[in-house]
Order: C-alpha cells, then sequence, then structure tokens
C-alpha cells in the first residue's frame, strides 16, 4: 500500500536479485519521508521533523548507511526493527539514565493516514540541545578500536596490553570516544581530554561514567542470551535544565556490534548480526568510501535484513 506522505526512492542501476523481489523490497521499505510537518534534519538513517518548542517527530527509515556514506538500496523493514530494539533498551535502561522518549502518540500530532503509515517507524522525542559527541564502548579489540591499536598500542590514548589479538576481550570495558562527523566526512576516535574541551569537565565526567553503566548493564542481559556486546555507541544531549538525557538509538544493530558467543573465538573476526556482513563486501571492492556508493547484491541485503531480526528477537523476546 502507498500513502502520499511516504515515497520510496527508485534505484537507478539494476541490484542484483530478480525484478519481483526487487520489486517487493522497495514496495515495503522507505527510504524517505515527507510530512506535514517541517522538516528540521535528513541524517543517514533518520528523519527529524519539527512539531513544537518541546518535541520533535524521529522517523527511522530503511536506509543503509556504511563508511558514513547513504545508500539508495533499503534493508527491509530496518526502520521498524531499530525502533523496537532502541525503545526496548530505553526502557530497560531509564534506572540508569532519563532518555528522550515521551508519552505523546502519533496521532496526536499527525493527520490520520501518516500516523498510519509510519506506526513502529516514529517517535515523538523531547526536543534536546544534542552533544557533539558519540560515546563508544569497547569491550573487545575490534574495528577501527584494532586498526588503532595496531599502528599505536592504544585506543584514544588509553595504552592496551602488548601483544593483544584482534577480538581479544579487553580486561574491562574502556570509553573510546569519538567526533561527530560532518556530511560526507568520517567519524574519528578523539581523547577524553578532547571531550572535555567540548562539553566541559563535568558533561564528560557524566557521559563517561553512564555509558560504562550502560554498556555493564546491557552487556549482563546479553550474555544471558548468550550474545556478546563487542562495542557499542551511545549519544546524549541536554534537556531545557541542561541535564543529561539518552537520545538517538541504544544498543541496536546500527550503533552496535553483536557476537554470538557460541561462535566466538580471539584472533578472527567473530559473525555478527549488525551490517558487517555489508562492510566486510565493501572492502572487498575497489571503493574510496566516498559517493557516489556501489550497489550491493540482493542476497547480501537480505542476509544482513535476516541478522537484524535475529538480534531483535534474541534480546527483545
Amino acid at each position: 500500500m502507498f500513502f502520499s506522505c511516504i515515497y520510496t526512492t527508485t534505484i537507478a542501476q539494476s541490484i542484483k536479485m530478480n525484478a519481483l523481489v526487487r520489486f517487493m523490497v522497495l514496495m515495503h521499505s522507505t527510504l524517505q519521508t515527507k510530512l506535514s510537518l517541517p522538516l528540521l534534519h535528513r541524517g543517514k538513517v533518520r528523519d527529524i521533523f519539527d512539531i513544537d518548542k518541546d518535541n520533535i517527530l524521529i522517523v527511522t527509515t530503511d536506509r543503509l548507511s556504511a563508511f558514513d556514506v547513504v545508500f539508495d538500496q533499503p534493508i527491509l523493514e530496518k526502520g521498524k526493527i531499530l525502533t523496537s530494539i532502541a525503545n526496548y533498551w530505553f526502557d530497560k535502561t531509564e534506572h540508569i539514565i532519563q532518555n528522550h522518549l515521551t508519552n505523546i502518540g502519533l496521532d496526536e500530532v499527525l493527520p490520520g493516514k501518516e500516523a498510519e503509515a509510519l506506526e513502529g517507524r516514529a517517535i515523538v522525542v523531547k526536543k534536546l540541545n544534542p552533544l557533539p559527541i558519540e560515546a563508544v564502548v569497547r569491550g573487545y579489540l575490534i574495528g577501527s578500536g584494532w586498526k588503532e591499536y595496531l599502528a599505536s598500542g592504544s585506543v584514544c590514548g588509553i595504552d592496551l596490553p602488548l601483544n593483544m589479538v584482534l577480538a581479544e576481550k579487553l580486561e574491562s570495558p574502556i570509553f573510546t570516544p569519538s567526533s561527530k562527523a560532518r556530511p560526507g566526512e568520517h567519524d574519528a576516535n578523539i581523547s577524553f581530554r578532547e571531550v572535555e574541551s567540548l562539553v566541559g569537565e563535568d558533561i564528560a565526567g557524566q557521559i563517561k561514567k553512564i555509558s560504562l553503566a550502560l554498556y555493564n548493564f546491557a552487556e549482563k542481559h546479553a550474555l544471558s542470551r548468550n550474545i556478546i556486546i563487542a562495542d557499542t555507541k551511545f549519544e546524549f544531549g541536554l534537556d531545557s535544565e541542561n541535564k543529561l538525557t539518552l537520545m538517538d538509538e541504544i544498543l541496536t544493530p546500527d550503533s552496535s556490534r553483536f557476537w554470538s558467543l557460541g561462535d566466538y573465538a580471539e584472533g578472527k573476526s567473530p559473525k555478527s548480526f549488525d551490517k558487517q556482513i555489508i562492510r566486510d563486501y565493501l572492502e572487498t571492492l575497489d571503493w574510496n568510501k566516498t559517493p557516489p556508493a556501489p550497489i550491493i547484491p540482493g542476497s547480501i541485503m537480505n542476509k544482513t535484513a535476516e541478522k537484524y531480526r535475529d538480534i531483535q528477537s534474541i534480546l527483545c523476546s
């Protein structure tokens, strides 16, 4: 079913799956939203609309972002899955920190057809002053942390033991923040001292303490479901009273690296329940990680969608 408030961007180049499957994926996906509310910002995955002085509407689309480049191909039902997982964790972590959720329903801020079309992928949240960092917590040595360790023996200025191997568990989780990249640029790891210079010593200390608490809480829950959270990132803002507030998303396959405990072994990159399969494919291409994005085979997109559904079922049931 098509609604006037939502349109799906057509893909100019042929995707490597048959025409019927390609049509069905596009038909049931949302790549971009157009509403009666004013658009404030279109991010890599989320479209943000203004409601009033206190609230905004966040719509999580099915857009794929990899290496900070937005692709024209959707991951089927991704937006609904991410929204469901994030809301699950926002609810479970309220005892640690307040979050951006409100009790305002879509039908209170949108016309009927728009609210119906966005059910499950849009939420009304508090309007916050976003802080210009991504609060990354690592429990294992992987990804950009592994690359930095190989080059310097440290991650974000934190010295690590000698002779560590890929995917090795750290003695204790570490806070390794990164900058928020401008459109077209890549995030970069920064030191805690740089965080302090950006947001102030008090707020920086709060972010670090709460980020580690969130990771430790989630790690215990995940391990009880035989899932490892290798690393994750959180985003924070300040409310009208300058109180630190958790925002954006939390512990989703887009913001975290999930591994199966049964498949884990040091020294190799474990299979993950996220878009790592897409990153791995892109690393095989002669592509400089800038637009235009290459076309990803339909089989890989489908496997990624399955990974998202699997982790939702495992962690949130």
